[in-house]
């Protein structure tokens, strides 16, 4: 894919140019605001805790935050009470008739939709940012605990997670790329050097095996190439067309290609299914030896690496797959129609409800192959962890974020810059016809 990007028409492309600082620019506001600290934090009884917590806060909490949960700055939430929003949302919307038709009136019950997600996103910020501010109260964090504590916690922390969905949705929708994803993405790179050194030094003093490390290496290049095989890997389903006569003319009917991806829902399932998994983890890690009996429990049986957790983890990956892909990424009642609006079908099956049938079937056996691929890559970096004391950013989930979003952003960028060939084309040809009618006028019609 990047063979195919050209720097000369890469600066020709004013918008595209101007869309990608217009991200970094938005991205590096995330990055400073992960190190403002939330108000009232007692700074050197942080840095003694995580010091002491590191072992289990530095792995799930700090790839989705970018790091501010280890320094409890205002982006500390992260995320990841909108994608959860966004979830809820989307099972109530394919539950609850009234949502379901506000998906089929167009632009206007998107924007509904979108309004109840971010009701959803500060209801549920809201009770993760007073359940951290309990948290930090009682494990000793706080210079002055009480109900100012409290307040400013929460309100520092719910208006620094509405800013990360707003700079999300302003990168989505006036830069390149998914501003989500691209959130998460950069939160996970900028803590990538620092998981390196300590990697690195653990090897030094003998921590870990000169065998161990170079293992790792190689099983991250092969995560690697696994993940962008799987992501570029098709099922093309044959489509004809029939002949079709214009005027005088008979047209011969053609053919092509419907591609369905092995893995239509990308690295969604996988984002969905660790932000349902951080609550406990987030509320608890902060309260240290005031843990209710309910939450010990809990952290028992759904901690990270426990058999409970990635029962868990798998089953919510193969569900968000198939539901994700059923409702968002590819659905097989539209394509369906569109096939049967251009007279297209496939060979052997009646254009209509019996190709929807068709797809859903074949979009079901692909997904089998597909989920399993996630599953996999993201539960088999876990076991490793939990069993060689391997930094989570190592493991699978983090790879596939990377990469996905890597594929996903030179896509967007590589149609830009086609769009924009084109745009020059078609202003080339204009500028001709208009040198050639200037010159010699055709003859007017009676």
């Amino acid at each position: 894919m990047a063979a195919n990007l050209s720097w000369s028409t890469l600066g020709k492309a004013t918008d595209l140019r101007h869309r990608i600082f217009f991200t970094i620019g938005l991205l590096i506001v995330y990055r400073l605001g992960t190190y403002i600290p939330v108000p009232g934090i007692d700074g050197a009884a942080l840095r003694e805790f995580m010091d002491s917590a590191s072992a289990g806060l530095g792995g799930i909490l700090n790839m989705f935050t970018g790091g501010a949960i280890s320094r409890m700055g205002i982006f500390a939430l992260g995320i990841m009470p909108y994608i959860s929003a966004s979830i809820i949302v989307q099972l109530l919307a394919s539950m609850l008739p009234r949502l379901e038709q506000l998906k089929k009136e167009g632009e206007q019950g998107r924007k509904k939709i979108n309004q109840y997600t971010r009701y959803g996103t500060v209801g549920l910020a809201f009770f993760q940012a007073y359940g951290i501010a309990v948290s930090l109260e009682r494990g000793g964090l706080a210079h002055d605990p009480g109900l100012y504590f409290q307040a400013a916690a929460v309100i520092t922390l719910v208006g620094g997670t509405m800013f990360l969905m707003w700079l999300g949705e302003q990168i989505t929708a006036r830069g390149i790329g998914n501003g989500i994803s691209l959130i998460i993405f950069v939160g996970i790179v900028a803590e990538i050097p620092a998981a390196l050194a300590q990697f690195f030094s653990q090897g030094r003093s003998g921590a870990i095996s000169p065998v161990v490390i170079i293992g790792v290496i190689v099983m991250v290049v092969a995560v690697i190439a696994f993940v962008v095989f799987m992501e570029r890997a098709l099922r093309k389903i044959h489509i004809q067309y029939p002949r079709r006569q214009v005027g005088m003319k008979v047209y011969d009917g053609g053919s092509s290609h419907l591609p369905i991806k092995v893995n239509p829902a990308g690295v969604i399932p996988a984002i969905f299914a660790s932000s349902l998994l951080l609550l406990p983890v987030t509320v608890s890690t902060f309260s240290g030896s005031e843990t209710g009996p309910v939450m010990s429990t809990i952290l028992a049986y759904f901690g990270p690496g426990q058999p409970l957790y990635l029962l868990f983890f798998v089953g919510m990956i193969v569900f968000f797959s198939y539901f994700y892909t059923a409702n968002v990424a590819f659905k097989v009642d539209d394509v369906a129609d569109n096939l049967k609006n251009q007279n297209g079908f496939v060979p052997g099956i009646r254009p209509g409800p019996r190709t929807a049938e068709y797809l859903e079937y074949v979009v079901n056996r692909v997904l089998v192959l597909g989920s399993a691929y996630l599953a996999a890559v993201c539960l088999l970096p876990e076991i490793l962890r939990s069993q060689l004391a391997i930094p989570f950013y190592f493991g699978g989930t983090s790879v596939l974020i990377v990469v996905s979003v890597t594929m996903d952003t030179i896509n967007q960028v590589q149609s830009h810059l086609l769009a924009h060939q084109y745009e020059g084309l078609i202003e080339k040809s204009q500028l001709r016809g208009k040198k050639r009618t200037g010159a010699r006028r055709p003859p007017a019609r009676r």
